[in-house]
C-alpha cells in the first residue's frame, strides 16, 4: 500500500507538556510576566496548521482542533469544547493541567478565580480576533490583572528544533478552472469599495488571497493555500504579502503589474501606509495585530465581512462545472470503496485505519490529479462512528466487525473540485432498528434536496426540512446540516450554513454546500448520509407566482440499499431516489472496472415495496 495523506499516531500527549512547560515558563520569568495565553489559532486563522504555528499543541501535548490554554508560572488549565474532553485528558498531565470548558462564561470564571490582581499576562495579538481579545480582555480585567500584547511570542523562543516554515510552491489556477481572471476580480471587487465609499480592503485569509488572485499553494494540509495577506484597492490594483521564494517568474507574469508583490513580512508597513483611508476590516477573519496596526496608522476603519468571502462563495459557471467533473471522478473512486467494503471488508480482519487508507490509496489509483485528501478522514466503526467528528488513532482503532455499522466521510482535492461525502455500510447484516434510523436520515436528505426556497432563504431557515423526519420519531442530531465548499479551496467555508443557528446569509445561485443530516446512537453506531449540493438559478413553478431557487447533487455515489426500508418512504422520495441512483449509474458506470460495475449495477438498481 502506497503512503497515505495522513498518518494516525497520536502525537503530542503527556510528555510534551511535562518536557515543555518549563521551557516557556523560563522564557515567560524572563520577559517578566506572570502567564501567557495560547489559542489554537494561527496568524492565518487556519483551519488546518502548520507545524510551525502547532503552538498549543506543543505546549499542552493536546492535538484537537479547537481548544486554548492559560499558562501561569505555578499552574496551568485546558479550554476545550465538548468533542475533546475526553482527548484532552488523554493527551494532557491532568497534574499539570485544569481541564474545563472553551466557552467564554468558563474561561472568565478560571481566570477570576486562578489570576491574581497585579499579574501581567502575555498574549500573541496576531492569533487573537478582535472579538475573543476583548472578552480575554474583560476576564483579565476583573481579576485585577493586566493583559499584556507581546511583540515575540514566547512559545516561539522556548521551541527548540521548531519545524520550518512551510514553503509549499505557489502554481496558477488557469482561467480554465478559476472561470474569471484575477484582473477582472479585482475590477469588481474594487469597483464595489467604491461604491461603498472606501478606498481598500484587508483580506488575510489564505482562501480569499488564492481565489482572488487564482493562484493556489502547498502550505497547509488538506487545502490548496499559499500563506499570503492581501490589500486590495477601490481601483483594482492590489499588494500580495508572501514568501516571494515561493513564487516563479511564471506566476509573477500571472499576477501582472497591478499586483504589487512584497515579503510576508512587509504587511506591517503595507497597513500604516493606510493612514487617513477608510478601511474594510473582517473581525471574523482579520486578527486584532491588524486593527491595532490600522488604528495606529490612523485609517478609518469598517468591521465588514471579508470582502471576496461572497463573491467565491458564489460559483461561476465553470467552477460549478468543474465540481461536477470532480465529483464524478471521485464517485467513480468511491464506488470501488463501496465494492471493497461490500466484499473484502466483510471479512472481520480490516479496521478502520486499514479502510481510511484503502480509500485514499483509491482515490489516488482513480486519478492522477488528486492533489490531497480534502480533510482528515472521518473512519468509525460501531461506537466510534457515534461520535461525529471522531478521529481514528491507533488506539482507538477498531475491527470492522459483523453485526454493526461503518461511516466514512471523506474528500479529495482536484484542481477543478473540492469533494465531501459521506457513507454509511453494514457490516453483516443491519437490523431493522438500522433500518429504520437510516431510512429517517435518509428522509430529511432527501427532503433537503429537493426543497425549493425563494430568493432571501437563509440555510437556517431550511435546517429543519432536514430534522422534520427525525423529530417526529423523537430523534435529533447535534451538529449542522450544512455547510459551505470552496472550488479547490478549503471544504468548509462561508459565509453560508445550514444549521439551526441564526446566519443571516441568504443562499444564492452558485453556492456549494453540503446536505448531511445524521443520527447517533452513543455506543453503538453512527449514521450520516451527505451529498454536495449547488443552489440553481431562479426558475418558474408551473402554477406558481414566484422564480424558485433549489438545488442540485453534484455528489454522484450509491447510497446503501441494504439499509433502506422503503415501507418508510414516499411514493416521491422513492422516485427521488432511484432516479438519483440511475443518474450515479449512468455516470460513473463507465469510469470502474468490470467487476465493480457489476456491483454498481445491483447498487443503483430501483427499489421497490415488495
Amino acid at each position: 500500500m502506497t503512503q497515505a495523506f495522513q498518518t494516525f499516531d497520536v502525537k503530542g500527549g503527556p510528555q510534551w507538556g511535562r518536557d515543555h512547560l518549563p521551557k516557556l515558563r523560563a522564557v515567560l520569568k524572563e520577559a517578566g510576566l506572570d502567564g501567557f495565553f495560547i489559542p489554537h489559532e494561527d496568524e492565518y486563522n487556519n483551519e488546518y496548521l502548520p507545524q510551525n504555528t502547532e503552538r498549543l499543541s506543543w505546549a499542552t501535548g493536546f492535538t484537537g482542533s479547537a481548544g486554548a490554554a492559560l499558562v501561569l508560572i505555578d499552574r496551568a488549565v485546558m479550554f476545550v469544547d465538548g468533542r475533546y474532553t475526553l482527548q484532552s485528558r488523554a493527551q494532557t498531565d491532568l497534574t499539570l493541567f485544569d481541564q474545563t470548558d472553551l466557552s467564554t462564561e468558563a474561561q472568565r470564571a478560571w481566570i477570576i478565580e486562578h489570576v491574581s490582581a497585579g499579574q501581567k499576562i502575555g498574549y500573541d495579538p496576531k492569533l487573537h480576533s478582535p472579538d475573543a481579545l476583548a472578552a480575554l480582555q474583560s476576564a483579565v480585567d476583573m481579576a485585577g490583572a493586566e493583559l499584556v500584547a507581546l511583540k515575540q511570542n514566547p512559545i516561539d523562543a522556548a521551541w527548540d528544533n521548531r519545524p520550518e516554515a512551510p514553503m509549499g510552491d505557489v502554481v496558477v489556477q488557469d482561467l480554465d478552472k478559476a472561470g474569471e481572471a484575477h484582473s477582472d476580480k479585482r475590477a469588481r471587487l474594487g469597483e464595489a469599495l467604491g461604491k461603498d465609499k472606501l478606498d481598500a480592503a484587508i483580506v488575510t485569509d489564505p482562501a480569499s488571497v488564492a481565489w482572488l488572485f487564482n493562484i493556489r499553494g502547498g502550505d497547509v494540509k488538506c487545502s490548496p493555500l499559499p500563506l499570503s495577506a492581501a490589500i486590495l484597492n477601490k481601483d483594482g490594483t492590489a499588494s500580495l504579502f508572501i514568501n516571494t521564494a515561493k513564487l516563479s517568474d511564471g506566476v509573477r507574469e500571472h499576477l501582472g503589474n497591478q499586483v504589487e508583490v512584497r515579503e510576508e513580512h512587509e504587511l506591517a508597513n503595507g497597513l500604516a501606509s493606510l493612514g487617513g483611508k477608510s478601511v474594510s476590516v473582517d473581525p471574523a477573519k482579520s486578527s486584532a495585530w491588524v486593527f491595532d496596526q490600522l488604528t495606529l496608522a490612523g485609517a478609518t476603519i469598517k468591521r465588514a465581512m471579508d470582502v471576496v468571502a461572497l463573491p467565491k462563495a458564489c460559483k461561476n459557471p465553470v467552477e460549478i462545472e468543474g465540481s461536477r467533473q470532480a465529483h464524478i471522478r471521485d464517485g467513480a473512486a468511491i464506488a470501488t470503496f463501496l465494492h471493497w467494503l461490500d466484499t473484502q471488508a466483510q471479512s472481520g480482519q480490516e479496521d478502520e485505519i486499514t479502510a481510511a487508507m484503502k480509500l485514499e490509496e483509491i482515490r489516488r489509483a482513480n486519478s492522477a490529479d488528486l492533489r490531497d485528501i480534502s480533510f482528515e478522514t472521518i473512519s468509525g466503526y460501531g461506537p466510534n462512528g457515534a461520535h461525529p467528528h471522531y478521529r481514528v488513532n491507533s488506539d482507538s482503532n477498531l475491527k470492522l466487525a459483523q453485526g454493526s455499522l461503518y461511516l466514512v466521510d471523506s474528500g479529495g482535492q482536484y484542481p477543478d473540485g473540492t469533494t465531501d461525502i459521506t457513507r454509511v455500510v453494514p457490516i453483516g447484516a443491519p437490523s431493522d432498528e438500522m433500518r429504520r434510523h437510516f431510512t429517517l436520515v435518509l428522509k430529511g436528505m432527501i427532503t433537503m434536496t429537493v426543497v425549493r426556497f425563494p430568493e432571501g432563504t437563509t440555510g437556517t431557515h431550511l435546517d429543519v426540512l432536514a430534522r422534520h423526519a427525525l423529530w417526529q420519531a423523537g430523534y435529533d442530531y447535534a451538529h449542522g446540516t450544512g455547510h459551505g465548499v470552496g472550488s479547490y479551496l478549503g471544504v468548509h467555508e462561508g459565509p453560508q450554513r445550514i444549521a439551526k443557528a441564526p446566519n443571516s446569509i441568504a443562499l444564492r445561485p452558485g453556492m456549494i454546500v453540503s446536505n448531511e443530516p445524521g443520527y447517533y446512537k452513543a455506543d453503538h453506531y453512527g449514521i450520516r448520509i451527505e451529498n454536495l449540493q449547488v443552489v440553481t438559478a431562479p426558475a418558474d413553478i408551473p402554477g406558481g407566482d414566484i422564480p424558485m431557487l433549489g438545488f442540485e447533487s453534484v455528489t454522484m455515489a450509491p447510497i446503501h440499499r441494504e439499509l433502506i426500508d422503503p415501507q418508510y418512504l414516499t411514493d416521491a422520495e422513492l422516485n427521488w431516489l432511484n432516479a438519483y441512483h440511475g443518474e450515479v449509474f449512468t455516470k460513473i458506470a463507465d469510469l470502474v472496472s468490470d467487476e465493480v460495475k457489476t456491483w454498481l449495477e445491483t447498487a443503483c438498481a430501483p427499489i421497490t415495496r415488495g
